[in-house]
């Protein structure tokens, strides 16, 4: 329920905002198109906006016998979870990353990139499934689809207010129902994107924490995603990922970690303290002896799986 009232109030808080932009652009008729833009792309959003994000990365679905390995784990992680099995995906991409996308768990889908399938171990990869698995069992995937598609109209609006103004048009006076002038409608196209960048963090940074332990506790032990992590972070600065900013906080490490700008609008907790939670290690404070008694990664994945099979 309460990423459903989270959905909800992103859909509202994307609608007001769009109809603003119009109203800036154009005054009040611009205002009125904007809203119908609004409505027309809240009922895109809900119903294909995971379809979007899957060919803008050139996503190719695999059916068992194409993808055996990969399709049995999904398969596994799905019966686990007590999950529908969902649609999997590759991506043509050598910088190894992973979403999982779709309205519902009964339309859900899971992206992996051949880049990923080629550096990491079995348990590796059966540990980033589980934490893409983990965002369909605890319904963050539409919210993370509309906020990407949301985001990118906001860019999308932003651009064309730039090159309007650059090339003469400025909306509506300031004087004739309180549109932007030339130097306003620029000045928005660069505030625009930012909010957007902000909308995707209000897309709470604490899912990502939830999708591990729930993902550790899928695959029954936390050492896999925390290797996998730790690889993930140094491939990603190595060998950043073409990416668009809208659809970052989609994948499992944010693809734009190289970049500074991505960096100060982070989608992503930390990788070294989501590293440390998966294999229990506190990072301030506590004696040795508390440390030495206190259960490992996979010990706590064990003990949440219980709690959440009951």
């Amino acid at each position: 329920m309460g990423n459903q009232i989270k959905t909800t109030l992103l859909l509202a808080a994307m609608t007001i905002f769009i109809v603003l932009i119009g109203k800036l652009l154009g005054g009040r008729q611009g205002m009125i198109l904007a809203f119908v833009l609004a409505a027309g792309m809240n009922f895109f959003s809900y119903w294909f906006s995971h379809r979007v994000v899957l060919r803008m990365y050139r996503a190719r679905e695999v059916s068992p016998q194409q993808a055996p390995e990969l399709y049995q784990m999904v398969q596994t992680l799905a019966r686990q979870a007590n999950l529908p099995m969902p649609k999997v995906y590759i991506i043509p991409e050598q910088a190894p990353n992973a979403f999982a996308t779709g309205r519902n768990p009964e339309h859900a889908a899971l992206a992996v990139t051949e880049g990923l399938l080629k550096i990491m171990e079995r348990d590796e990869i059966m540990g980033v499934l589980a934490h893409e698995m983990a965002h369909v069992k605890n319904r963050d995937i539409l919210i993370g689809t509309i906020a990407a598609t949301m985001a990118g109209a906001v860019m999308i609006l932003a651009n064309m207010a730039r090159w309007s103004a650059i090339f003469g048009g400025s909306g509506a006076s300031e004087d004739e129902e309180g549109g932007l002038g030339a130097v306003g409608m620029i000045v928005m196209s660069i505030l625009a994107p930012m909010a957007a960048m902000i909308i995707q963090m209000a897309v709470s940074r604490s899912r990502e924490y939830l999708a591990d332990s729930t993902g550790a506790a899928l695959a029954g032990r936390a050492d896999g995603l925390a290797r996998a992590l730790e690889k993930l972070g140094t491939y990603s600065r190595r060998l950043p990922m073409t990416a668009n900013p809208s659809t970052a906080h989609m994948f499992i490490v944010n693809p734009l970690s190289g970049r500074s700008l991505a960096n100060l609008f982070a989608t992503h907790p930390p990788l070294e303290e989501r590293i440390a939670r998966l294999r229990g290690i506190r990072r301030s404070g506590g004696s040795q002896a508390g440390d030495r008694n206190r259960p490992t990664g996979d010990d706590q994945a064990k003990a949440l799986w219980d709690r959440l099979s009951e």
